[in-house]
């Protein structure tokens, strides 16, 4: 659906007497024969030409030409042909300048298989060899290396991230830049750091991006340690256990305000490596009541990861914790009210030990979760 939205879109630009073409990993995924619906255009008009032939635009990056175009029920994100000033932050350039020639604009770009464009009828423009760098499985910068590395940091983590994503290798001239300008990464924003990370957590050759991490040497710039070995084996579609797994190696809580973690991606690691420190032992009905199953699974892969021997399966723990008598605290079938009641005196302290002790009781199934039956223990068991 978006390619057949964004080929109406360069049709009207077209029409309209301007150049329009498919640019980006769009093209590059097109080529390599994987799906990608994220698809941009690039286009010789300027943005207010673009907002005068659609009629539902949003500048969502006007100053850098792109304006997303909503009208073919898609939303397509169009740009401006451009070229790039100094960038003296090694993030974003100063200034842009739009340009009518697609070959301006190619040049800015950062890797040559992301340097290729296509026309609305499939004629792929490769002024780079892309298609050859494809062919080949290599990551090679568009230009100079240097230059392409010192105008945005982050294109170094790209590389990396591209060869965990593709299992590409980064050519020789390309690697040699990243090594030589690796301290640079501590120029990048965390945020943009963090994004590149949860990609190679869910990559398909994870282990491959670490190995060049080290390589490259960017990992002495970054916090925690990389150790090859450990993710040998580790696979994760899910960027929460990336995160998760990397607590448990480094165990540094620092790293999730280095890396501008979210509250939710910090405490999902910390249950998983409080669930996985307590695995070896053998977890207890608590354990399985109180984890959320992905929580247990994460733990259980993290000890698979590790080389751990354990002696259960991932069915055993989704049937221990599905054969729970009740799943939350919510629906035990007392209240705080009843066992004051029951008690009469005062809540304190005691009564959430009492509580404690009723919600162990019932999935232990000492006592059935029901109001009479667990006000008979109370008083023969607890109060007594």
């Amino acid at each position: 659906m978006m390619w057949k939205a964004a080929k109406r879109v360069i049709e009207k630009i077209e029409q309209a007497g301007f150049e329009a073409v498919f640019v980006g990993g769009a093209v590059r995924d097109f080529i390599i024969g994987q799906p990608n619906n994220d698809v941009d255009i690039a286009t010789s008009a300027l943005p207010a030409e673009i907002k005068a032939i659609f009629s539902e635009t949003i500048d969502v990056g006007i100053e850098h030409g792109t304006v997303l175009v909503l009208d073919e029920g898609e939303p397509i994100e169009v740009t401006t042909y451009r070229t790039d000033g100094l960038y003296t932050d090694h993030r974003r350039p100063d200034t842009v300048t739009f340009v009518r020639n697609l070959e301006d604009d190619l040049a800015r770009r950062d890797f040559t298989m992301n340097a290729m464009a296509m026309t609305r009828d499939g004629v792929i423009i490769d002024l780079y060899n892309g298609q050859e760098d494809i062919q080949h499985k290599v990551i090679r910068a568009v230009g100079q290396a240097e230059q392409r590395f010192k105008e945005d940091a982050l294109r170094m983590m790209r590389a990396i991230r591209f060869s965990a994503q593709l299992g590409f290798t980064i050519e020789s001239t390309t690697l040699s830049a990243i090594q030589s300008l690796a301290e640079q990464i501590q120029y990048v924003a965390r945020e943009r750091i963090h994004a590149e990370l949860n990609k190679i957590w869910t990559s398909r050759f994870p282990v491959q991006g670490i190995a060049m991490l080290r390589q490259t040497t960017l990992n002495q710039f970054l916090q925690g340690t990389f150790v090859v070995a450990d993710w040998k084996s580790f696979q994760t579609e899910n960027p929460l256990v990336g995160w998760a797994y990397f607590y448990v190696l480094n165990e540094q809580e620092a790293f999730f305000s280095y890396y501008k973690c979210s509250n939710k991606e910090k405490e999902f690691a910390k249950q998983v490596a409080e669930a996985y420190g307590k695995l070896q032992a053998g977890w207890q009905v608590l354990d399985y009541f109180y984890y959320d199953i992905e929580v247990l699974n994460t733990a259980f892969d993290i000890a698979l990861w590790r080389e751990h021997e354990i002696a259960l399966s991932k069915h055993e723990i989704a049937l221990k914790k599905a054969q729970l008598p009740i799943a939350t605290a919510q629906q035990l079938a007392i209240s705080g009210r009843d066992v004051i009641e029951w008690a009469q005196k005062k809540g304190g302290p005691w009564l959430k030990t009492a509580l404690d002790a009723a919600l162990y009781a019932v999935l232990t199934r000492q006592v059935e979760n029901n109001k009479e039956q667990l006000k008979e223990w109370f008083y023969d068991i607890y109060k007594g």
